[in-house]
């Protein structure tokens, strides 16, 4: 057995803050439960809003603006963000390898602009040794678009009948850590598994559907009760934080049309997530098996929150083919139709569906507004740690605000690998994390550090129990973040040098970090005229 940690890395996709059984939700979790029993839970990780931003965080220890990926990855040079991985920095895989790490893959890449010929932004360019999974962003989970495995276009292998992408990367996930042992038993491994699931569109198999049949009729209004009072007895949300209100452009169930169809679009949903938590099971046994899961620093979180992206059928089609590789008919040559409506049952291939904005407000109970935003309800994730040999096996919930380039800093510290000054002959950028093994041990946090963030013109910073934050093209809100982390009582009119002091520092921050004007980016978007939400 090695003497480092072997990492694992999981990451979901557009999944909300309490959607999983160990944060307060309905969907059955059992193997995340698990770890988060024999583990810590954090309350305050943040993500950054957005798919492609917090994975070139998550990576690299840096603001996602410092790698070439503020918004996505579209090319938006050279007045934009390139949207593809930069040489000004280093990937976890790349800083793991000098220390002994086999490094794997199994999932999405989605942070090269370059998606059919293998580029310097590549997974097997940047640092990994394996790579299995999708190049682009969101697609079909039964004929996903860019499947690569290392640098070879596998799509032809979604052909078969039972291909579910989910259970592919977990399959492919168990494999590099079966072979990983047979073939380098003594070295440690870093193995990231990067999930579609939940992300859109609703596609899920009939037994996992059927499991939630019934499971969320009681709607949204209720169920948002019922998860918080769970949040509440399991201490990952302070009792005296009003749950937020509805949204404003969602009726109250009791009103709602069609409500067997918005139920069973939420248990398609549910359904995602559940054979997502299967697989992360067959890798734990997988690890359990080999005598290497004690010592595993193992780390679960989502990289935004729920997603409240409509889908109205009319504009359905024009939307997806912006963002994805849209396949018009199914493997078997049936129509494949896009868009949420009464009439289209979703989870099957043939559908192309989001859940909607009643859900995903469920989803960030008990906070308010979506991925792409600022505010808690689009940047803050379920974190689960489990390391038994590196932090004990006692369940624990840990309270202080760490954000995407602390797991870095942490990786590397448990890992004894350091971070680079130079890298393949040029400089790259010093990490921006603190590592978080102080605080997983029980330590107290830094009352000083300001955590920065932006995305599409929305922005914040949070220092301490203050977190000033605002809407692209509004004023600046400022909430106590002790007394109201829901962020229902902004008190910017109350304490405005605190909101310029906040505020000065954000603004040095995004012009040390790169963070392009978004007046820029949307001149770009216009100019370019391909239709790309602005």
């Amino acid at each position: 057995m090695p003497s480092k940690p072997d990492i694992v890395l999981v990451l979901a996709d557009d999944m909300g803050f309490s959607d999983i059984g160990c944060y307060g939700g309905e969907v059955s979790t059992p193997n995340l439960d698990r770890l988060a029993a024999y583990g810590a839970r954090l309350t305050q990780f943040y993500n950054t809003a957005r798919c492609s931003p917090s994975r070139a965080s998550l990576l690299t220890g840096l603001h996602p603006h410092q790698t070439g990926i503020g918004i996505l990855n579209y090319d938006d040079s050279p007045d934009g963000y390139p949207g593809t991985l930069n040489d000004s920095c280093v990937t976890i895989a790349e800083a793991l390898r000098p220390a002994g790490y086999g490094t794997y893959l199994s999932g999405k890449w989605h942070l090269s602009s370059e998606l059919r010929e293998p580029c310097d932004a590549w997974p097997t360019r940047r640092g990994f040794d394996r790579f299995y999974g999708t190049l682009a962003g969101a697609g079909s989970y039964f004929q996903p678009a860019t499947l690569t495995r290392d640098e070879q276009n596998i799509e032809h292998e979604a052909t078969a009948e039972d291909y579910y992408f989910t259970d592919a990367i977990s399959d492919n996930a168990v494999s590099f850590v079966r072979d990983h042992d047979a073939t380098r038993p003594d070295d440690p491994m870093f193995l990231y598994v990067a999930y579609t699931a939940p992300h859109w569109p609703l596609h899920a198999l009939e037994e996992d559907i059927a499991k939630y049949a019934g499971r969320f009729s009681a709607g949204w209004d209720s169920l948002r009760q019922e998860r918080l009072r769970r949040l509440v007895a399991d201490d990952i949300i302070d009792e005296d934080w009003a749950l937020t209100d509805r949204d404003p452009s969602v009726p109250a169930w009791e009103d709602a049309e069609h409500k067997e169809w918005e139920a069973l679009r939420m248990a398609v949903y549910a359904a995602q997530i559940d054979r997502m938590d299967q697989g992360i099971g067959r890798i734990i046994d997988e690890l359990d098996a080999a005598g290497r899961l004690d010592n595993t620093l193992f780390v679960f979180l989502s990289d935004n929150g729920g997603c409240a992206e409509e889908m109205p059928p009319d504009t359905a089609l024009d939307f997806v083919t912006a963002f994805v590789d849209f396949a018009p008919t199914t493997r078997e040559g049936d129509p494949v139709i896009p868009g949420n409506g009464p009439d289209v049952v979703p989870g099957p291939e043939s559908t192309y569906a989001t859940y909607g904005t009643a859900w995903a407000n469920l989803s960030n109970t008990p906070f308010r507004e979506y991925k792409h935003w600022i505010h808690e309800g689009g940047i803050a994730t379920p974190f689960v740690v489990h390391w038994p040999e590196g932090l004990g096996s006692t369940a624990t919930v840990r309270t202080n605000a760490h954000q995407l380039p602390d797991v870095m800093a942490t990786v590397l510290e448990a890992a004894g690998a350091d971070y680079p000054e130079r890298f393949d002959g040029r400089a790259v950028l010093p990490l921006e994390g603190h590592s978080m093994l102080p605080t997983l041990r029980g330590e107290p946090g830094d009352p000083g550090r300001t955590l920065f963030w932006e995305h599409e013109g929305n922005a914040g910073a949070r220092r301490g129990k203050w977190k000033l934050v605002r809407k692209y093209g509004l004023a600046w809100e400022l909430y106590d973040m002790e007394r109201d982390r829901t962020e229902l009582h902004d008190v910017a009119a109350e304490h405005p040098g605190l909101v310029r002091e906040l505020a000065d520092a954000y603004e040095t921050w995004a012009g040390r970090c790169g963070v392009l004007p978004r007046e820029q980016v949307l001149k770009i978007y216009a100019e370019r005229g391909n239709g790309l939400p602005t």
